[in-house]
């Protein structure tokens, strides 16, 4: 199941990134450090560090090399090429419950695609407000990702170097909007 789901969510935000014009770059996005371009970086990176975390590399062992503007002259390929690798690294994957060692400690393959899969779901939303994009996301996308998402709350609000604090939501909130505000981020504020 995960392994289709973090393929769909690559898709998804693959939608957005093929919807970046050339005067996006630089827009703002709801992670208040990043714009368009410095988000796009952070994903493309993450893709890169899929295969040889699969592989059961450790961060010292794969070191620094996805460091720095791994963007290059065709940002858009650089995305395209890296989530196909991504999807590709979960696909030949054997066994789910290989250890695999991330910077916080050593977890199952199938845990970290689930974290992957919330970063596609969540920073695709937030490119979507970058670019100004229609950013609803669908029911498909939203409701396995808040399913896992909701039992590590708690992580979430003590973790602040890696999430914005929660927000409450409010009675009669969708599930994207309680999937969103879990992850720190207020739909009715603009990028």
């Amino acid at each position: 199941m995960i392994v289709e789901l973090h393929r769909q969510g690559a898709q998804r935000f693959t939608q957005f990134v093929d919807a970046i014009g050339d005067d996006a770059w630089h827009r703002p996005t709801p992670c208040s450090e990043w714009d368009v371009t410095a988000l796009l970086d952070h994903n493309v990176s993450e893709n890169l560090w899929v295969t040889p975390i699969l592989e059961g590399q450790t961060i010292d062992e794969v070191g620094d090399r996805f460091e720095g503007d791994v963007l290059g002259d065709d940002p858009k390929r650089a995305w395209r090429e890296s989530a196909d690798a991504a999807c590709e690294a979960a696909e030949g994957l054997g066994d789910l419950q290989t250890v695999v060692h991330l910077s916080f400690g050593d977890f199952s393959a199938e845990e970290y695609l689930w974290q992957r899969y919330a970063d596609f779901v969540v920073h695709a939303w937030d490119l979507a407000r970058g670019i100004g994009a229609d950013d609803h996301l669908g029911g498909d996308l939203v409701e396995p990702c808040l399913t896992w998402a909701q039992p590590y709350a708690e992580i979430f609000a003590s973790t602040p170097d890696y999430f914005d604090p929660p927000i409450d939501p409010a009675p009669g909130d969708d599930a994207q909007t309680r999937l969103l505000k879990l992850f720190g981020r207020d739909p009715a504020r603009e990028a």
